[in-house]
């Protein structure tokens, strides 16, 4: 089988790897979700018995009588965008606190399983069920449903909403699009610990503009509407309320006007606690929330005069009550993890993640080496890294089980183990094999130490000639592409072999170097951003001379990276000879609120940052080859940006070929596209650099 179609059948290879975990506290079981091959996009929910090592299907959803994926409600293809979710079926589930029973919902339906019996059954509940969750004490399950939260009884009884929303507008526990696109909040509501009443958010989007998606190609079909917060228009209007699950409600009181965002919310045993955060990101409150008067205090305030990052998993709080936090130093450029208010990681280790908190124990993910992250864990006065080698690895724990992941650059796929007092297990992946090896080589590009790979074709060797580059970044905020990880690189072997010297780098503004690297591109993307992949490039060409050909450059990218691969062609194209841009945001006018105006700060504010960093300006620069590819369905990067874009083009004279993509999000997970979408990027690529 040929990669590309190996890489679309398998989903870039995710289908088949274990995830989702969740361990019982008594380290009896432990539930996650894989689907049955690497090639099955149908995702099941499976258990792991911790005594024994055993593995026992619970619920496969393709030998259960229920609506398939065509029957998803509107608000679960809209997480599943959002999430960038591949497969199909179980993709998510909740469960009580003891592990005993999960809520899941499959074709808008709800059912709950059994996890000691392993049994399922359906539940009778309002339809279309989203986002079911068990109360912690396992005895109802609550649900949204018609843009409401309802709850039901574990035996079926008692179904009912616990408020109805005022106008077709205003949701009750649902997250609104920037929660869930930008703060990664995909909930908009939680349980309290006894499971007597919820804290829930309000969302009304009334004060949101309409967009609406067409798809040109089925004309019969009516257009889309999404509210869609553009950068300098307002935002939803978002609330909490302390709701009892016999439906009477308190609103949570703080200055909204202030702090319009809410970033998450927490109900642990100590109350409920909610972030709130300024609209120009620069203050965000920890509040502890008062349960019988909705009443909130500050537990804690952050102040950063650039902006405040969003970072997974905190607040937290120790058993005895110490909040856990991380706070960016600018004194050692380090963000460090706090508790109590006291930093307790070393300068130098960039937290990146919390995992969770048990005791006064706190289990998070951090990096010494911007290209590897590990699992620590911290205990008073003890700071211990759990994972060993070089790769990316992530992890959960609860009482004496841990459960590491591992993605290493000297093997394929994901490793799984747990560990406990009855021994120590490996989950199965079930993840196809590439049918190629990438062979990688890591770099320190420049006085910057920008992180760079270089993949070269198979058994290429000094005197083969030098090759075509293909410069493929992301090169931006919140993501990385150069990481310790082989599975990074199936893409970028498969393009060398096509006869491609590819280079990647992650320069400023990219993730794990700190808050003065990701601040640097505060107000100018253009200018940081293309000069970090020219001093990559240069240092692949001094590392390699006898390989790369610096006199043909080409260079591709989607969403930011698709941006930045147009950006190149047009404002150096002495160094860049053609492009791909993919879904490539080219007014940032154009783009969402809590995303932009962290970096180019409002637009009636700064109007100069949003001109100096739109491509649809510099369409007159262009003078190289340049693809477009856009997903008309695509509701994050709108195709407004290509079409725009194109016409700007157009009226400066400016060639240019464009490439729409009938019914196709932000995400290409059809296989058919997906495939082809790398011949034919292929195909460009070759006609106008070989």
């Amino acid at each position: 089988m040929s990669f590309p179609r190996q890489s679309a059948r398998t989903r870039r290879f995710t289908l088949g790897v274990p995830r989702g975990f969740h361990i019982a506290p008594d380290g009896s079981r432990l539930a996650f979700l894989r689907t049955k091959s690497g090639t099955d996009p149908v995702t099941c929910l499976w258990t792991l018995d911790l005594a024994t090592g055993e593995e026992r299907l619970v619920a496969d959803p393709a030998a259960m009588a229920l609506p398939g994926e065509e029957d998803l409600p509107a608000e679960e293809r809209a997480r599943r965008e959002r999430a960038r979710e591949q497969a199909g079926g179980i993709v998510g589930f909740a469960a009580d606190r003891e592990l005993r029973t999960a809520a899941f919902a499959l074709g808008g339906r709800l059912l709950v399983a059994d996890l000691r019996e392993g049994t399922v059954r359906p539940l009778e509940a309002s339809t279309p069920v989203f986002d079911p969750r068990p109360d912690p004490a396992g005895r109802r399950v609550a649900y949204v449903s018609g843009r409401t939260l309802r709850v039901v009884e574990l035996d079926g009884s008692g179904d009912r909403a616990l408020v109805q929303p005022e106008s077709e507008q205003i949701s009750y526990g649902l997250a609104e699009f920037i929660a869930a696109e930008e703060m990664g909040r995909m909930r908009g509501y939680w349980w309290a610990p006894d499971g007597t009443s919820l804290l829930v958010a309000r969302v009304d989007e009334t004060p949101v503009t309409r967009w609406h998606i067409a798809d040109p190609a089925n004309p019969e079909r009516p257009a889309t509407e999404v509210a869609y917060p553009a950068a300098g228009t307002p935002n939803a209007y978002v609330a909490l309320y302390l709701i009892d699950v016999n439906g009477s409600r308190k609103a949570i009181v703080w200055d909204r006007a202030e702090f319009p965002y809410l970033v998450t919310a927490v109900w642990d045993r100590h109350g409920p606690m909610a972030v709130v955060q300024s609209r120009d990101q620069r203050i965000m409150r920890v509040l502890g929330v008062d349960p019988a008067t909705g009443e909130t205090s500050v537990l804690h305030v952050a102040h950063d005069p650039v902006w405040l990052d969003v970072v997974s998993g905190v607040p937290a709080r120790t058993g005895g009550g110490d909040l856990v936090w991380t706070v960016e130093d600018p004194d050692t450029d380090t963000r460090r993890l706090t508790v109590g208010g006291t930093p307790v990681t070393p300068a130098g280790l960039q937290v990146r993640s919390v995992l969770g908190v048990e005791g006064d124990s706190v289990l998070f993910t951090a990096s010494e080496e911007p290209t590897e992250v590990h699992v620590w864990s911290y205990g008073p006065g003890e700071l211990t890294r759990l994972s060993e080698g070089q790769g990316v690895f992530g992890g959960a724990r609860s009482g004496k089980v841990t459960l590491l992941t591992a993605s290493r650059l000297d093997r394929d796929g994901v490793e799984v183990r747990v560990s406990g007092p009855g021994g120590m297990y490996s989950i199965a992946s079930r993840a196809e094999t590439p049918v190629i090896t990438p062979t990688v080589h890591l770099l320190r590009a420049g006085e910057r130490e920008i992180r760079t790979a270089v993949v070269l074709p198979t058994g290429w060797e000094p005197g083969a000639g030098r090759l075509p580059v293909l410069m493929d970044p992301y090169g931006g905020p919140h993501a990385q592409r150069v990481l310790a990880v082989r599975r990074a690189y199936n893409e970028a072997q498969w393009l060398a072999d096509q006869g491609f010297a590819v280079v990647i780098a992650d320069g400023r503004g990219t993730s794990g170097r700190g808050p003065a690297w990701d601040r640097a591109v505060r107000g100018d993307f253009v200018g940081p951003v293309l000069e970090d992949q020219i001093t990559a490039l240069e240092e692949a060409v001094r590392c390699f001379p006898d390989a790369l050909d610096i006199d043909r450059v080409g260079i591709r990218g989607w969403s930011f990276g698709g941006w930045l691969a147009a950006l190149a062609v047009m404002y150096r194209p002495d160094v860049f000879h053609a492009a791909v841009a993919g879904a490539p945001v080219t007014d940032w006018r154009l783009y969402d609120t809590h995303y932009t105006e962290r970096y180019l700060g409002h637009p009636e504010e700064e109007p100069e940052n949003y001109t100096r960093n739109s491509l649809i300006e510099a369409a007159g620069r262009l003078e190289r080859p340049l693809l477009l590819i856009h997903g008309l369905a695509d509701d994050n990067v709108v195709a407004a940006h290509t079409l725009r874009l194109s016409s700007a083009l157009l009226a400066a004279g400016k060639p240019h070929t464009v490439l729409p993509l009938s019914g196709v999000t932000h995400m290409t997970p059809q296989e058919i596209v997906a495939e082809n979408l790398l011949l034919l990027q292929v195909s460009f690529l070759k006609t106008h650099l070989t």
